[in-house]
């Protein structure tokens, strides 16, 4: 049995942090960026990783993006809807990285690390919504990610999102699919699962 190892020694300094983005397309220079969702990953004292906080935000489409019709469809936003109080990417982005920040400084890590269900897509939209909003301080480093695709499907076989949370044994709720907020913490409730489930070897250790 090893000893505990603190969140920081765990990803070489890197701080996990699960989200997810609902967009209107796949293009992040030209498609609006409708929704962002972060969960910070915590570790309890027996060395467990669990979902401590999930902070979220409705966003206005930027000035000229593209809304396309299949990709609303999909997501199911109303951008103009009354009660989405929703605000520019400017005001949206600190929201969300001040509690990463907050977490960073707490786990002495350097960075932190996106994970996502294909999460290179989610990293692209917040980059290209930090770059125009002048943000030079983004907390995620700038192309690492950890991507749940692959650790579900090297661990379950499994690759779609809902596929994978069933296969972890997990509840899922397909009405709810397809929202920033659930999507991110389903994804992060199967990192949590899959990250706790397989020994970690620090160096020099053996299990």
């Amino acid at each position: 049995m090893t000893d505990f190892t603190p969140l920081a020694q765990r990803f070489r300094g890197y701080l996990p942090i699960v989200v997810d983005v609902e967009t209107g397309g796949f293009n992040e220079q030209t498609d609006a960026l409708l929704q962002i969702a972060a969960v910070i990953v915590d570790i309890d004292k027996a060395g467990r990783y669990y979902c401590a906080e999930t902070v979220a935000c409705h966003v206005n489409p930027f000035a000229g993006s593209r809304l396309e019709p299949k990709s609303m469809e999909v997501n199911g936003i109303d951008v103009d809807h009354p009660f989405r109080m929703a605000v520019d990417e400017k005001i949206a982005l600190p929201k969300i990285f001040k509690p990463v920040r907050t977490a960073l400084k707490k786990h002495s890590c350097t960075k932190a690390i996106l994970v996502g269900h294909n999460a290179h897509f989610d990293l692209k939209f917040i980059n290209a919504a930090a770059q125009r909003s002048g943000i030079k301080r983004n907390p995620f480093h700038p192309f690492s990610t950890f991507d749940t695709v692959s650790l579900a499907g090297l661990v379950y076989g499994q690759t779609v999102l809902a596929r994978s949370v069933k296969a972890a044994n997990l509840e899922w709720d397909a009405s709810e699919a397809h929202s920033a907020i659930y999507d991110a913490e389903m994804t992060a409730e199967l990192f949590c699962k899959i990250i706790n489930d397989i020994p970690f070897r620090p160096p020099g250790v053996e299990l």
